[in-house]
């Protein structure tokens, strides 16, 4: 394929780029610049584009070679993916914070980790389904109910306003946390919910190409209705990073409820929309298990 003749050049450029970004991360112990957190943001979001790039050059799949992502090659690198974009948003949210003296090493860690790996034979077929399975189930299992926490702790923290707003005292036998309290377990509900769902959403995507190109077209409305979820999610991500007062107060917690009515619709079209998504998924498993010795 084409786009293998330039990974070396990849891995290459994004180690080359993490790297740079650590010592400008470690430069902070002797110097003080206010280039310094531009210069470390931009060389690490250079870095996740290059990666970006290389993960889904190995994700093309081609039947005539193994199924893509499926190795513990393609597995830490897409861990050290992950750990380098959640240090990019804690370094934009909080440029203060040394945490890339901490999380830069281990992204590096676990990219050389992966080198050892390069070369090891991928699982078979029916152990990555099975693996990327459990993830994207999991995940978006695990997402929704984090998601329906955050709507009942959202719900409380408007209860509980409107009430200390009108000077009320609290009904008998029903009293409610704090709305500091609320407050933060809201905001966290919303964050950590966006990011599994996150995660189930594009294991799914994964899942789909080492199932097979062809067990489910890309113009199924599961895939768009996907897209559109996890778009929704990436928009709330953004407001919340650009717009610092939807972290806290009735904000949040109207972000929070509005990401729970989008999870519940898109459930609900997922259920009742004819798609090919579940079937799809039991004929891919069913054939590599009757494939397998």
């Amino acid at each position: 394929m084409p786009g293998f003749s330039l990974t070396q050049v990849h891995l290459s450029c994004f180690v080359a780029s993490y790297a740079v970004a650590l010592l400008l991360e470690l430069s902070r112990l002797l110097l003080r610049t206010s280039g310094r957190i531009v210069g470390t943001s931009g060389f690490t979001a250079a870095g996740i584009l290059a990666q970006t790039i290389y993960i889904v050059l190995r994700s093309t799949p081609d039947p005539r070679q193994a199924p893509p992502l499926s190795s513990w090659f393609d597995w830490l690198l897409m861990a050290a993916w992950g750990v380098a974009v959640a240090y990019l948003i804690l370094s934009l949210r909080r440029p203060q914070a040394a945490a890339g003296v901490f999380m830069l090493p281990l992204v590096l860690g676990l990219i050389a980790v992966a080198t050892l790996f390069r070369h090891a034979e991928p699982f078979p077929r029916s152990q990555a389904l099975y693996v990327w399975g459990v993830v994207h189930g999991m995940a978006l299992l695990l997402g929704s109910a984090v998601a329906m926490l955050g709507f009942i702790t959202g719900v409380m923290y408007l209860a509980q306003s409107a009430r200390l707003k009108k000077k009320l005292p609290p009904p008998r036998g029903l009293k409610l946390p704090s709305l500091e309290w609320l407050q933060r377990a809201t905001q966290q509900a919303l964050v950590f919910s966006s990011w599994i769902l996150a995660a189930g959403l594009l294991s799914g995507v994964v899942l789909y190409l080492v199932s097979d190109w062809n067990r489910m077209p890309w113009n199924d409305p599961v895939l768009w209705i996907s897209a559109v979820l996890l778009l929704w999610l990436a928009v709330v991500f953004v407001f919340q990073a650009r717009y610092k007062p939807a972290r806290q107060g009735r904000k949040v917690a109207y972000l929070t409820l509005s990401t729970f009515v989008v999870l519940a619709l898109v459930l609900a079209m997922v259920l009742l929309v004819p798609s090919r998504h579940a079937s799809s998924l039991s004929e891919a498993s069913s054939s590599t298990r009757g494939a397998a010795p």
